[in-house]
């Protein structure tokens, strides 16, 4: 019946669509395709409306770019589809005098942002001895293609079974005060009266981390740096200094049922990974979904499952080798990203998804759109600008889109202006 529908609906409005495709064609082609910042970028777009079924434009949408943190749209369905309601903290097991625990890759443990800890708190209260067990983790600390260079930025923390603090240190500095969180690191401070601003970093190979700051500036500075988190002896010390309890290394672990613990709501993670684009939660949301389903932690098992199944459909299959988009390994097409966001709207509440991503004026797109309803993720890197979402019109049609764009050589702000304002021309004109 609902086939049948899309049917009759698509032929009433035959020629509208039509219509529609010539003007937004036109639009493209005096906003965006012809004009600085686009005329030398490599450029898709696909603009597609569900209720009809109707592709109102397409301009090389089968054709594949990096899509750089649009790449989290579909890290998004998998934990949608795969997570449940809440995320799983870690596998446990006990017996009369001891406590197994093996990591499945939740990374609000000791994180900030997120006050629930069950897992903390299992771990605190038990009167047993609490031992280590270590996970399969078929995954490095760092995804496929990602810089080496930028081992100490805040976006590229690393990735393990059991992430504390969200993998980074928390540096605060001012005037002679200054902390670095865990206080299990040491922090080497020095003065340099020449600085025009205050620098963080870490030994390239070693947690050792440096700050360095001009004396006559009295500001409040606020910095993470990722730290090194090796092996599972480091990871055990780092529980120790935390618990303040003596923690053992499961040599052979017991075969007894392991028991799931389950940890914050899902979409608490979702949102703050879509709004402030966070590399880190996503790349976790990977890993969880395979420790969920085989108690194997690997990226690339969770992708080429849902590529194998769930995301069959797509039109085009992609290169898909991370959870985050910083990945330049990442290969998509505008239709992929169309079929996909259509995929979500079919099997998850609207509402749901219209909290999770970004809309105008808020997160990545603070800037962006605040005249129109756009639900849409960003994505950024050097020379990459993307959009992809779903658009309200003024007359409530619902579209969902994807503008790639690629090696431009202008600033990435000229680039999402002229995104902006093709989309904005759809949404007041229809």
């Amino acid at each position: 019946m609902k086939k049948l529908l899309v049917v009759i609906i698509s032929i009433l409005t035959g020629g509208s669509v039509t219509a529609q495709v010539a003007a937004i064609k036109k639009w493209a082609e005096a906003e965006l395709l012809h004009k600085i910042p686009m005329e030398q970028a490599h450029v898709g777009i696909c603009i597609y409306e569900p209720a009809t079924g109707k592709y109102w434009y397409q301009y090389q949408d089968n054709k594949f770019f990096t899509p750089a943190s649009n790449t989290k749209i579909f890290s998004l369905y998998a934990g949608l589809k795969l997570l449940g309601d809440s995320l799983p903290a870690a596998r446990y097991y006990e017996n009369d005098t001891a406590l197994f625990v093996k990591g499945m890759g939740d990374p609000s443990f000791l994180h900030p942002d997120y006050n629930y800890q069950p897992l903390l708190q299992l771990l605190q209260q038990t009167a047993k001895k609490i031992y280590l067990v270590q996970g399969v983790n078929a995954n490095q600390r760092f995804g496929p293609g990602w810089s080496w260079g930028d081992y100490a930025d805040d976006y590229q923390p690393e990735l393990n079974e059991w992430p504390m603090y969200g993998n980074v240190v928390r540096i605060l500095h001012q005037g002679n005060n200054n902390s670095i969180t865990p206080a299990f690191y040491d922090l080497d401070i020095m003065e340099d009266d020449t600085l025009s601003e205050t620098i963080t970093s870490r030994d390239e190979r070693n947690n050792l981390f440096y700050l360095k700051y001009n004396p006559k500036d009295k500001a409040l500075e606020k910095a993470e740096v990722p730290f090194i988190t090796g092996s599972v002896q480091e990871l055990r010390q780092r529980l120790e200094d935390t618990l303040h309890k003596r923690i053992g290394l499961a040599v052979i672990p017991p075969a007894g049922n392991y028991t799931v613990l389950k940890s914050i709501p899902a979409d608490s993670l979702f949102i703050p990974m879509m709004e402030r684009s966070d590399n880190f939660f996503a790349e976790q949301t990977l890993m969880m979904a395979s420790s969920a389903l085989w108690d194997t932690i690997s990226s690339a098992r969770t992708i080429k499952y849902l590529l194998a199944g769930d995301l069959k459909s797509l039109p085009h299959p992609p290169q898909w080798e991370d959870g985050s988009g910083l990945s330049r390994y990442n290969l998509f097409t505008p239709r992929d990203f169309v079929t996909v966001l259509t995929l979500m709207r079919e099997q998850f509440p609207q509402e749901r998804l219209w909290q999770i991503f970004p809309t105008g004026g808020r997160g990545t797109m603070k800037n962006y759109y605040q005249q129109q309803k756009v639900h849409a993720k960003t994505g950024t890197l050097n020379g990459v600008v993307a959009l992809s979402g779903y658009l309200e019109t003024k007359k409530k049609r619902t579209l969902v889109f994807s503008v790639l764009v690629n090696n431009h050589h202008e600033s990435a702000t000229s680039v999402r202006r002229a995104v902006e304002r093709l989309l904005s021309m759809v949404s007041a004109a229809y």
